[in-house]
């Protein structure tokens, strides 16, 4: 077994989601070619030298290279260096912390909305999705949209999950190993409901395929662009949010039903959004 699959396993053991050891292999072997391009040697352990000349490399080179990386992107590579030091130290390779999270790039507060798109948007998109016939999308993304789920928590639900006729489902997979409990709308009782009328398949999971008994979320990816250039999973969460809000629910409300663990995660909403602080700026 290589260090990178020991790393892995190390991740799993440590509680991390399949998605965050994804990530975190994936920024850990860019680094390693990284090292090996720069110096042309094999990494034998982490220096802090090293580390930063790295950061430099992202800050700067990458620029450009006209692939600029804004601070979030940064940081979760250097996120992945520090569980990586810290495999490293419990193996015993090495014993010092070389990255920590001092070693972030400061990322400038959000100061507009993230949500982007409108509900006529969205309601197009379902309606496209709708008319191809494509039951198990229309279903799921009428959950990312009026539920707030993240695909990946959307993908993870099983039939037990769901109640239709109380209107409840429990997400049991998240952010924080926590589950909560998400309140359902007519919308989405009545697209899933359809769906379940031709789904043809013994898996526990909803969102089951032909091949395998959950539909994977890189499907999911490239179904959205067949029907959308712009609306992603993700963004779907956004204008969720920005719904409730627009809708008089409380931050705590939101951050409930979306399962934020911050509220300045949830704050974020409360700003206007780009177009209407770009119209403003047109006034001054």
């Amino acid at each position: 077994m290589d260090l990178i699959e020991e790393f892995s396993m190390f991740l799993a053991q440590s509680g991390k989601s399949e998605n965050t050891i994804k990530t975190y292999v994936l920024n850990v072997q860019q680094y390693l070619q990284w090292f090996d391009d720069t110096y042309g040697l094999e990494l034998n352990r982490l220096h802090r030298e090293n580390i930063l000349d790295y950061k430099a490399y992202l800050l700067h080179v990458q620029k450009h290279k006209g692939r600029h990386l804004n601070a979030k992107t940064i940081n979760g590579r250097l996120s992945a260096l520090c569980s990586f030091n810290r495999f490293l130290i419990h193996k015993g390779i090495q014993s010092d912390v070389v990255v920590d999270k001092q070693d972030f790039v400061k990322v400038q507060i959000e100061y507009a909305n993230p949500c982007t798109i409108q509900k006529a948007d969205v309601e197009r998109f379902r309606q496209k999705i709708l008319e191809a016939g494509d039951k198990r999308l229309y279903a799921l993304v009428t959950i990312l949209a009026y539920a707030g789920l993240r695909i990946s928590e959307a993908l993870d639900i099983k039939l037990s999950d769901l109640n239709l006729q109380m209107k409840e489902l429990v997400v049991r997979k998240g952010k924080g190993g926590k589950q909560r409990l998400v309140y359902l709308n007519s919308k989405i009782v009545t697209a899933v409901r359809e769906y379940l009328r031709t789904r043809k398949s013994d898996s526990e999971y909803l969102f089951a395929s032909r091949e395998s008994e959950r539909v994977d979320r890189t499907v999911i990816n490239k179904l959205f662009k067949r029907f959308s250039d712009t609306i992603t999973p993700h963004m779907l969460r956004h204008f969720y949010c920005s719904r409730c809000l627009e809708s008089g629910y409380s931050i705590h409300e939101i951050a409930a039903q979306a399962g934020h663990r911050d509220l300045k995660t949830t704050l974020i909403y409360t700003n206007p959004s780009r177009e209407e602080m770009k119209r403003k700026a047109e006034l001054l």
